[in-house]
């Protein structure tokens, strides 16, 4: 039997698929401005510009917000990122060698430190000397929280090279190896550099991360010589009793990780355009 033509019922009009998707696009426009006029008109700009931008106390955290605070923040950020960077690559090599208890040391450090909150690892790093007696992080404060954010980001930049490292041709190290090249000599001159240059954009990425995780060092009880930009922005609120000091370390923060997150989209991209 022949299928029989679907009839529309009397009186409805059937949509195009097109037309649906411009009355549904519509219909959300129309929601988003509503909700904008309606937090427009109703929220008190009087009371927001006086807790959370009032001038004369922004005033109060210069010069020190750039000469203290993002000064330090900078220094923890590329002390734990060279730390992670190096420790990272290590327990890449590690994971991936063949020696079963290497593997089983970089699996182990790559799954507690990335399954422990990283505030935990800075409360531990404070116990250090309690449960280590004599023994002190080098390099102090800065020390403390470079060794924090290294051990941390080691974890995740060590799985960020695993990738790397697993994408270079087997084929490079074979013809290296066909040259005469010891193993080691290989992996270091061949196909280390070939993973590094693959990593670099998820590698930006993770700089942003230890960037925002450098606020954690205001746990370790730092003096006002060593503070960052959140501890910075939190105490000058307390002070003040006014939170206009956290908005302009937040800003703070957006103007370094804003233009680090753009880049890291733009050598994502150009790698991405190569394949």
């Amino acid at each position: 039997m022949a299928d029989q033509p679907k009839t529309v019922e009397p009186g409805r009009v059937r949509l195009s698929p097109r037309k649906r998707q411009r009355i549904s696009r519509t219909v959300q426009y129309v929601v988003l401005a509503a909700a904008l006029v309606a937090v427009v008109r109703y929220a008190d700009w009087q009371s927001l510009a006086q807790n959370f931008a009032k001038l004369d106390v922004a005033e109060q955290a210069l010069p020190d917000l750039f000469t203290v605070a993002l000064r330090n923040t900078i220094v923890y950020t590329v002390g734990g990122f060279i730390l992670s960077f190096v420790f990272g690559l290590l327990l890449a090599l590690m994971r991936l060698s063949q020696i079963k208890p290497y593997r089983w040391i970089a699996i182990i450090y790559i799954e507690i430190f990335r399954g422990l909150p990283a505030l935990l690892i800075f409360l531990m790093i404070t116990f250090l000397p309690l449960a280590l007696p004599g023994f002190q992080v080098p390099g102090g404060t800065y020390g403390q929280g470079i060794l924090g954010l290294g051990l941390v980001g080691a974890a995740y930049q060590a799985e960020v090279f695993r990738a790397g490292l697993q994408a270079v041709p087997r084929g490079q190290t074979e013809a290296a190896r066909s040259l005469g090249m010891s193993a080691t000599r290989a992996q270091i001159t061949v196909v280390i550099p070939q993973a590094i240059r693959m990593v670099i954009p998820p590698t930006t990425n993770q700089f942003v991360a230890l960037l925002k995780d450098s606020s954690l060092v205001l746990f370790l009880g730092v003096s006002s010589e060593y503070v960052e930009l959140a501890k910075f922005g939190n105490d000058l609120a307390s002070q003040y009793a006014n939170a206009t000091p956290i908005m302009v370390a937040g800003v703070t923060y957006l103007i370094v990780t804003i233009p680090l997150g753009y880049l890291a989209s733009r050598l994502e991209g150009r790698k991405g355009g190569k394949r």
